[in-house]
């Protein structure tokens, strides 16, 4: 006789919809306070399709790295938003292609490349912050998403265009903002301007021509240029090259992924030491012993522990990448739960890095805690921003330099300030939004003398 799966309990939804409408008005809220209530585990429901969510590390740990090959990429939801996006890049696709794929283009992130773009993306800055003036108050979201799109473009695809830049930030706001209009049923499918649906496929199309003419202008010139892209052209793996479809799919992917997590990273970040004086002076303190107002290279890196523990913090309070979702191909045990094949699980970063018996004071933004000597002892996969095992991100390297060497120059200059009464909402869609930006004073940075080093 076939075994009956009896799934962990959960919370009680409507009728035909299941937990749909309460995941859809506050998902952040819901599954917080799901773990809450249920433990270890819960299952809910959207519409008729149980989804099982995991919270503690070790299911983290059994998903991601001791059982990934059973553990694919679902391709409903918010996988299927991605797939239509992104198509066939590292972040959509499985299997032995995931494996053949990520070899491929595992070259362009290799620690001694990624490096080489330092420069790029100090530079760049520089040149935003010789726009900024004292006093004045910007949208430093869409600031760090015009910045780091433009280190991506001209760092990857030797790209430098602001006009071009800004017309694909617009784009993929577009996108991110609209995308459930794609694979929901609810949505009315109406391509026109206006609608979100319209707004999506506009995107949508800007971003595809963006990368479609970038090939082929490289195609007719045939030279290397040096940049991934050209890698891209040149690669082989088992005597094939890849597809103009394969090169694009990739190309946006890395463009994607590459300035979203480091553009919400950067706005969260300068949100909490905005809310934090005391730890931001310590950090300026830091950045004035070590730099005294000059330029970060990477080996200043080094040299700069409480830099490391506050983006470290900002990742485990406001994750970029807040949930992640895994299709069981076989059936599996865990926690004294069957789980037949096709089990839809989700994990959840926004909830685990905030269990209160791990953490202890989860809500306070303490960068102390990543202290290796006196700080917080983390059980291993509590912690987990760039997700873990072979689809671990591949360009962390490269997010983890960037944001260091963003943060470290920036605030030589200034120290953000958010408007008072702003109102800073979590907005969640593929990675972890300020909803409505986040509007900060452009304060100057106080000198040594006069900073807080508690």
């Amino acid at each position: 006789m076939e075994q009956t799966a009896i799934l962990p309990p959960g919370p009680k939804g409507l009728p035909r919809i299941g937990n749909a409408l309460q995941f859809q008005r506050n998902p952040l809220r819901f599954i917080r306070e799901t773990q809450q209530t249920y433990g270890r585990m819960a299952t809910i429901y959207i519409g008729k399709q149980p989804l099982v969510l995991f919270f503690q590390p070790e299911h983290i740990r059994y998903i991601l790295t001791e059982n990934q090959r059973n553990f694919v990429k679902p391709n409903r939801g918010g996988g299927a938003n991605l797939r239509y996006l992104l198509g066939d890049g590292l972040l959509t696709i499985d299997g032995d292609f995931h494996r053949q794929q990520r070899r491929l283009v595992q070259p362009a992130f290799h620690k001694r490349r990624v490096e080489r773009y330092a420069d790029i993306m100090v530079q760049l800055t520089e040149e935003m912050l010789a726009q900024w003036q004292q006093g004045s108050t910007i949208n430093i979201a869409q600031a760090m998403q015009q910045l780091t799109l433009s280190i991506i473009a001209k760092s990857l695809f030797n790209v430098d265009s602001p006009p071009l830049i800004a017309e694909l930030g617009i784009a993929f706001n577009d996108v991110i903002n609209n995308g459930r209009s794609i694979t929901s049923r609810r949505m009315l499918r109406i391509n026109l301007p206006f609608t979100r649906y319209g707004k999506t496929v506009a995107g949508k199309r800007t971003l595809d021509e963006f990368v479609y003419n970038l090939i082929a202008e490289r195609r007719q010139d045939e030279s290397d240029a040096g940049d991934v892209l050209s890698m891209l052209l040149h690669a082989q793996e088992e005597g094939e090259t890849l597809t103009d479809k394969q090169v694009h799919d990739h190309v946006l992917t890395f463009v994607a992924a590459g300035h979203e997590t480091a553009q919400n990273t950067l706005s969260w970040t300068f949100y909490q030491l905005s809310q934090h004086p005391d730890k931001r002076d310590k950090l300026l303190n830091e950045l004035q012993t070590v730099l005294a107002g000059r330029d970060p290279t990477v080996a200043d890196l080094a040299n700069l522990p409480y830099l490391e523990w506050v983006i470290n913090e900002s990742w485990r309070i406001l994750p970029p990448v807040w949930i992640q979702g895994r299709r069981a191909v076989s059936d599996f045990e865990l926690d004294g739960y069957h789980f037949p094949a096709g089990t839809i699980g989700m994990i959840s970063q926004w909830v685990t890095h905030n269990l209160p018996d791990i953490w202890g004071d989860p809500e306070a933004f303490r960068p102390e805690r990543w202290d290796p000597v006196n700080g917080q002892k983390v059980p291993q996969w509590a912690y987990f921003p760039f997700g873990g095992g072979s689809r671990i991100c591949i360009g962390m390297p490269f997010a983890e330099m960037e944001t260091k060497l963003l943060l470290a120059t920036i605030l030589q200059h200034y120290a953000p300030r958010l408007v008072p009464g702003f109102p800073v909402v979590p907005k969640p869609r593929v990675t972890l939004r300020p909803k409505y930006g986040m509007r900060m004073i452009l304060e100057p940075v106080k000198a040594p003398a006069a900073m807080s080093v508690s």
